[in-house]
């Protein structure tokens, strides 16, 4: 099995910590780069080759990781020059792709399967398979459904379910066949293009653990909850 790992955005929303190493690096706990943690999981899970797409302060991380040899793993590297968006680094390295694999964010802390995405993802025969997440917003205000300037609805403080994102993706090259390399293809107009084209991605519902490490606060409660979740985190790692 194969991952692609993306490692090459600037962690903008993550300064100061991203001032000087790139995001994927911050470490966790004492121990632990965010990087390191996602790479010993994978190759847990059965991984055996990984390309991790690097742009800025790519050669920090190329130093850091090397050969992934010591994770057991095959791990070589693609450069972004300009910024491509979530799916653009892929569209440089389809030469090296297999037909069926694993996107990940570089900064995604979760006990997530990501072989069980991966299978599935080849089991569903979509397109694309993304990864999903349970989430909760309570509105703090009545909530009011007017049509012509009438007030046709009221809802006192509801609270809304939906579902995210988590930044892990199975992808089949196909589905990327028809879009230009060296040209930015954000994972939004992706999903966008196959729901016009009636090919809609596949959902892996997932709601154990998972934090986007993009903020300071997320950060922040990321350093705090490891020493509790590192066993969840690093079992059989």
């Amino acid at each position: 099995m194969h991952a692609v790992i993306l490692a090459g955005g600037k962690g903008v929303r993550l300064r100061p910590y991203t001032t000087a190493l790139p995001k994927p690096l911050v470490p966790i706990g004492d121990q632990h780069a965010i990087l390191e943690i996602v790479l010993r999981q994978l190759s847990a899970a059965g991984f055996t080759s990984c390309t991790i797409a690097i742009g800025h302060l790519g050669h920090i991380i190329r130093a850091y990781v090397g050969s992934g040899s010591r994770w057991h793993l095959r791990i070589g590297y693609s450069t972004e020059e300009s910024p491509l968006g979530t799916m653009g680094p892929l569209l440089t390295m389809m030469d090296r792709l297999p037909e069926h694999f694993l996107v990940m964010n570089g900064d995604v802390l979760t006990d997530l399967d990501f072989a069980d995405v991966l299978r599935g993802h080849q089991e569903s025969q979509a397109p694309l398979t993304i990864a999903t997440y349970p989430r909760e917003v309570h509105i703090d205000f009545g909530v009011l459904t007017t049509e012509e300037r009438r007030v046709v609805a009221f809802t006192e403080k509801p609270s809304v379910d939906y579902r995210v994102s988590m930044g892990v993706y199975g992808v089949s090259r196909e589905t990327l066949t028809s879009y230009t390399p060296g040209l930015p293809l954000g994972f939004d107009e992706l999903v966008l293009d196959l729901l016009k084209a009636g090919n809609p991605p596949h959902a892996y519902e997932f709601d154990g653990y998972w934090l986007d490490i993009g903020r300071p606060d997320d950060y922040d409660r990321a350093n705090a909850e490891f020493t509790t979740h590192r066993s969840l985190l690093l079992k059989g790692a």
